[in-house]
């Protein structure tokens, strides 16, 4: 394992800067979509929230990689509207679980707790695969990067074949019919319209290259 296939809280914080620009960046999307099948407050909430996020963390005493989560999901509790506070506030909640009082986060122990915050949302949210959420962008992008890990990749490569498969599960879901949440109410109406919350899901991936962005210095 390489000192840039570990992560601390540092390159985890560059993690969450990178979402809540990415999030700004496509708030008006985000809107967009959710206007078409929700309620237009995704991009709102979740900028919002984001925001919330990284005012929290500026500055604030985190002496570890659960702390660090932990904080991430208390404000994203109480920031955020609708059905995503509880949502992503219960992904960082069991990333923080998972990963504990630890420093940093080799490539196996980041998948490990990419994991468990999937198996929060799903907890949370009772989503499977093919319901239309952000299940369908998470589940493949936390698959991808298990197997790339397992092939022997580095965790820049990794990283990027998990946000390749979020994107095309994101991109799946206008095909799919909405089978839980205000979307659901349209049953077939739903179908050609990409899913805001599987929207944000691929954003949260795609946010993960600036984990490697810079070596981290022992």
């Amino acid at each position: 394992m390489t000192e840039m296939d570990a992560v601390d809280v540092a390159a985890l914080g560059r993690w969450l800067d990178e979402f809540a620009r990415l999030v700004g960046e496509h708030k008006q999307h985000l809107i967009q979509l959710d206007s078409a099948i929700g309620d237009a407050d995704h991009g709102t909430n979740m900028d919002r929230g984001m925001s919330a996020v990284i005012a929290a963390l500026d500055g604030a005493e985190l002496p570890d990689v659960g702390a660090l989560f932990k904080k991430v999901a208390t404000t994203m509790i109480s920031a955020v509207g609708g059905a995503s506070g509880p949502l992503y506030g219960t992904f960082f909640l069991r990333m923080a679980t998972a990963a504990g009082p630890v420093d940093s986060l080799d490539g196996p122990a980041f998948a490990k707790a990419l994991r468990a915050g999937l198996d929060g949302v799903v907890a949370r949210g009772k989503a499977e695969a093919g319901d239309k959420t952000m299940y369908d962008a998470l589940a493949p992008a936390v698959d991808a990067l298990d197997d790339a890990l397992g092939a022997g990749k580095p965790l820049t490569e990794a990283l990027s074949d998990a946000a390749d498969a979020a994107a095309r599960g994101r991109d799946a879901t206008k095909d799919l019919v909405a089978r839980k949440g205000r979307a659901s109410y349209l049953g077939e109406r739903s179908v050609g319209h990409q899913d805001p919350g599987a929207t944000s899901a691929a954003l949260l991936i795609s946010a993960t290259s600036a984990l490697t962005s810079t070596s981290t210095k022992g």
